[in-house]
């Protein structure tokens, strides 16, 4: 009973992580388009891009803060548990007689009072046990170089941020157009090798027939199921391709493994033949890497005028406000309170000149000029790059274009060959051995056509890189 109870169990538990398995794969039926959309909106580097955009607003919104008024408040509460004291002498060492004298005070008994030589010390203490503080200040930042350049510099950081994610899109577009028609090519592949083993199946079944009737030798037989086997075992290693492609391709979107993906866009060798004509507009600035290297010739054009600036002085205006309670029981019988409130205010300017920094800033400014130097041979050198990327792309499209149309002429002329082999083989005027060998350079032919189709569009995504059309 308990074993049924537990099988019971397992065959639920099972039953439930099937459910949830399917539950988790999700479908895409995709063309070209939608697969570079949705990579655009999957791959985690263009989503912590993004991010680092919405990072960057936020820092020029400190950058904002510090420019407005910054109000700070503070309080506190002392106590003394021992109060300080100062020191006074003693009457007599001081001019205090002479001055009663002078005036004609005299003692209770009416006599002159008389001045006392020793000398003595009083302690007194003018400080009260409790007291209470509390305040307001205000700081305005009137200029401050830094603070300065990069209120100006707020823009160009955000065109450096979005000119990073369109580098990456761009990337990422190229990844996922060649991952997507490497694995439609190879379906396209798999579908021709399936006919050559449905021709080979035929093939062996009529041979049987023959071989029964006493038309052909066993060897005849042999040969064709060779040629079988080898194009079986083509078909298994081109599955295997083309499960890797999928693995490649999901990966280079940002799904999952578990996810299926079904490819609905159609090639043909007119599609990559479409729009590569060169009608000489090409723009250095369509291509993102130029366009993000501008943004940062910008950025450190500024850098250069925020440290030229540093000699600039600062100034930044501010106000405070204090209220000061002290506590002292001792005055209370007189004022009738023990709390004494006083309040004070204070306003002013604060002026900062550098005046000798040990040359510091000048070879700062020396270090930003530099790295600014350095990023006007970089573009030089990328446009340089671009060029050749541009030349030698549009030599590789054509050859890929001329090899592919020579193939088509072969698969065609090959496919021709076969049929006229096989018509032949069936009238009784030909030998199975033709027919094999025309069947193996039907396949030849395929998978030199299909190499050249895929070659043609790789270096047809190359070319629209190279002239920053990708889109």
């Amino acid at each position: 009973m308990k074993k049924t109870t537990r099988n019971k169990w397992l065959v639920f538990a099972l039953l439930l992580l099937g459910f949830q398995s399917t539950k988790a794969q999700t479908e895409y039926r995709l063309n070209v388009k939608e697969a570079v959309s949705l990579a655009l909106n999957n791959v985690a580097d263009i989503k912590n891009l993004r991010i680092d955009s919405l990072k960057q607003e936020a820092q020029n919104k400190e950058i904002v803060g510090s420019a407005l008024p910054q109000v700070t408040g503070s309080g506190q509460v002392a106590h003394y548990l021992t109060l300080p004291k100062i020191l006074f002498p003693s009457a007599g060492k001081t001019d205090v007689y002479t001055v009663l004298n002078q005036e004609g005070v005299k003692d209770g008994s009416g006599n002159t009072i008389q001045r006392k030589n020793e000398f003595t010390v009083q302690e007194f203490s003018f400080v009260q046990p409790w007291s209470i503080t509390a305040g307001v200040s205000l700081n305005q930042l009137l200029f401050q170089p830094d603070v300065f350049v990069g209120l100006i510099a707020r823009k160009t950081s955000i065109e450096y941020a979005k000119e990073n994610i369109k580098v990456q899109e761009e990337k990422t577009r190229e990844q996922v157009q060649k991952a997507y028609y490497q694995v439609l090519i190879a379906e396209q592949q798999l579908g021709v090798l399936q006919q050559s083993l449905q021709r080979f199946q035929k093939l062996l079944s009529d041979q049987e027939q023959l071989f029964k009737n006493g038309f052909i030798e066993k060897l005849d037989i042999d040969k064709t199921t060779v040629s079988f086997n080898n194009t079986k075992s083509s078909e298994t290693q081109l599955k295997n391709v083309i499960e890797l492609g999928y693995a490649a391709l999901k990966f280079s979107m940002g799904l999952n493994q578990s996810d299926k993906i079904v490819l609905t866009e159609t090639l043909t060798t007119q599609t990559v033949k479409e729009n590569i004509l060169d009608d000489g507009s090409f723009n250095y600035n369509n291509r993102s890497e130029v366009r993000l290297l501008n943004t940062v010739q910008k950025l450190q054009q500024l850098d250069v005028r925020r440290q030229k600036l540093g000699y600039a002085p600062t100034l930044a205006f501010f106000y405070q406000f204090q209220q000061q309670g002290q506590l002292n029981k001792n005055f209370s019988a007189f004022t009738g309170q023990n709390w004494f409130w006083f309040n004070s205010n204070l306003i002013g300017l604060n002026l900062s000149i550098p005046i000798f920094d040990g040359f510091q800033r000048k070879y700062k400014i020396h270090q930003a000029q530099y790295t600014l130097d350095k990023t006007v041979n970089t573009m030089e050198n990328v446009k340089r790059a671009i060029d050749l990327e541009k030349t030698s792309s549009q030599i590789n499209l054509r050859n890929a274009i001329i090899n592919m149309d020579a193939q088509q002429k072969n698969l065609e002329l090959a496919e021709r060959v076969y049929n006229t082999t096989k018509k032949k083989y069936e009238q009784g005027l030909g030998d199975s051995f033709d027919v094999l060998i025309a069947d193996n350079e039907f396949q030849r032919a395929q998978g030199n056509y299909f190499d050249a189709l895929y070659n043609a569009v790789v270096a047809r995504i190359s070319y629209f890189k190279a002239i920053g059309q990708l889109n």
